[in-house]
């Protein structure tokens, strides 16, 4: 089975290409300065610093912001298996605010994948390990392969 159909012998080397391929094309994520620290299949950490430009009225992170990270880290988890993938729904939980200058490192993780769907779940915590965001988000995965020759 070719990876292009969804099957390969090393689905590591094959999260890591779908990462570098959506990232190229992800300008709403660079824009905001976010890294793609890690990926595996199902898995992925991104990074972003809070910037001036970021803050509400009250001097804190905007919800938008924290929610567009843990959103990221969602699409580059859900779309580890070469499989065009985007978000059927999704909610947040704000737990506690960030700061211009905090560093904010968004984790996601499969919970369960099944024929089209997948539930994964976010964490979006401080450097200091802090607690600031719970996002859980559904996805819906087509049939085209995020990568037409993903060697």
């Amino acid at each position: 089975m070719s990876a292009a159909s969804g099957g390969t012998s090393d689905p590591q080397s094959l999260a890591e290409a779908c990462a570098r391929s959506l990232f190229a094309e992800d300008r709403a994520s660079k824009g905001l300065g976010m890294v793609v620290e890690t990926v595996a299949p199902g898995h992925a950490v991104l990074r972003m610093e809070v910037r001036e430009d970021m803050t509400n009225g009250h001097g804190i992170c905007h919800g938008g912001f924290i929610f567009m990270l843990a959103d990221s880290a969602f699409a580059f988890a859900c779309n580890t298996y070469n499989r065009v993938t985007v978000a059927q729904a999704a909610k947040i939980d704000f737990i506690r605010p960030a700061a211009r200058g905090d560093i904010l490192r968004a984790q996601a993780r499969e919970i369960s994948r099944g024929g089209r769907s997948g539930l994964f779940d976010v964490e979006v915590r401080r450097a200091d390990g802090t607690l600031v965001a719970c996002f859980r988000g559904n996805s819906h995965s087509s049939d085209k392969p995020l990568l037409e020759d993903p060697a």
